[in-house]
């Protein structure tokens, strides 16, 4: 079957669409002149972010991971986009239902209402050796989408980036914006491969329009960045003074930890910088071909992330 646009009148219904992901694929969902969005999420201050810079969306406050009035949204939709995650934090029983009990109960949704195209929203690290929360309740999440039955892409994107971006890129300009220097963990030379969330939105439309219905994919980076040209590339894009200095690991691990005593939701956590040093080598695929998307170059979509007269200023508190 051809891939064809969908009406613009479609409801496309997004769990989780207020964070990082979410905010990126309502804007470019209306850009591409889609007008029935859906988004469920339980973040009070991202969902207030949405209605702000969305207001002619429909944005609902609700847990995914329970039972609720939510339901009653996914009746007619045209399609699902799982987005809903746990990605940081301490509390390993938030990681259960965030990623594992909301998939249950969406999955279940999609049975009960008929509803035949799915995107899921995996993540790379389900093939990292990582060894952590997040890392663990998403291989959990996949493997309950696998053995659902419904037919559908899953899409494992690496580190992503951004308009909306509290937590990578985004987190590390506003420190950098903050402190008298700016601190590396190491030698810094912690090869990514940042993938711009732009990118992925546009691939996640290729989805929903079904011109890929099925199979594991991974979204990465096709650009292999270390860690300390990625903070050089956005002092550039801010056009920051603060120099750039290197702090022995074990320094710079004590001093997370501490943190973490103080926070409880920290920004960056000892788990997370363990993950940034895993010699983590993903697979890159011919993604721009196979969605029919173009490939935006790190450099670009740095300054595009900065420098947005639109959605630039705009942070997510998660």
């Amino acid at each position: 079957m051809p891939h064809t646009t969908l009406s613009p009148d479609t409801k496309i219904v997004l769990p989780g669409g207020a964070g990082l992901v979410g905010q990126n694929l309502v804007a470019r969902l209306k850009d591409a002149g889609y007008r029935h969005i859906v988004v469920i999420d339980k973040h009070p201050n991202n969902v207030a972010v949405l209605q702000r810079v969305q207001p002619d969306i429909t944005v609902v406050q609700a847990d995914v991971s329970r039972p609720g009035d939510w339901e009653r949204h996914f009746e007619g939709a045209g399609a699902v986009v799982m987005l809903q995650a746990q990605i940081g934090g301490n509390d390993y029983q938030e990681f259960v239902r965030n990623n594992v009990d909301s998939t249950r109960l969406i999955l279940e949704l999609l049975r009960r209402h008929g509803i035949e195209r799915l995107v899921h929203i995996s993540s790379s690290v389900v093939e990292s050796v990582a060894d952590d929360f997040y890392t663990n309740t998403k291989k959990d999440q996949e493997r309950l989408v696998i053995e659902s039955g419904i037919v559908c892409p899953i899409l494992r994107p690496t580190l992503m980036f951004g308009w909306f971006d509290r937590k990578h890129l985004g987190w590390l300009s506003r420190f950098m914006q903050k402190v008298p220097f700016f601190p590396i963990p190491g030698h810094g030379r912690y090869m990514r491969q940042p993938l711009y969330a732009g990118d992925f939105c546009n691939v996640i439309i290729s989805c929903i329009e079904g011109r890929v219905k099925d199979g594991i994919h991974n979204i990465s980076g096709h650009e292999k960045v270390d860690y300390i040209d990625i903070i050089r590339e956005i002092k550039r894009a801010t056009r920051s003074r603060t120099p750039i200095v290197r702090i022995p690991y074990a320094a710079f691990y004590a001093a997370l930890w501490t943190w973490g005593l103080f926070d409880k939701n920290p920004p960056f956590t000892t788990q997370q910088l363990a993950a940034l040093s895993a010699k983590d080598e993903f697979e890159v695929i011919d993604w721009p071909g196979i969605f029919g998307v173009k490939r935006t170059t790190f450099r670009d979509a740095v300054e595009e992330t900065f420098n947005d007269p639109r959605y630039s200023s705009v942070v997510l508190e998660f």
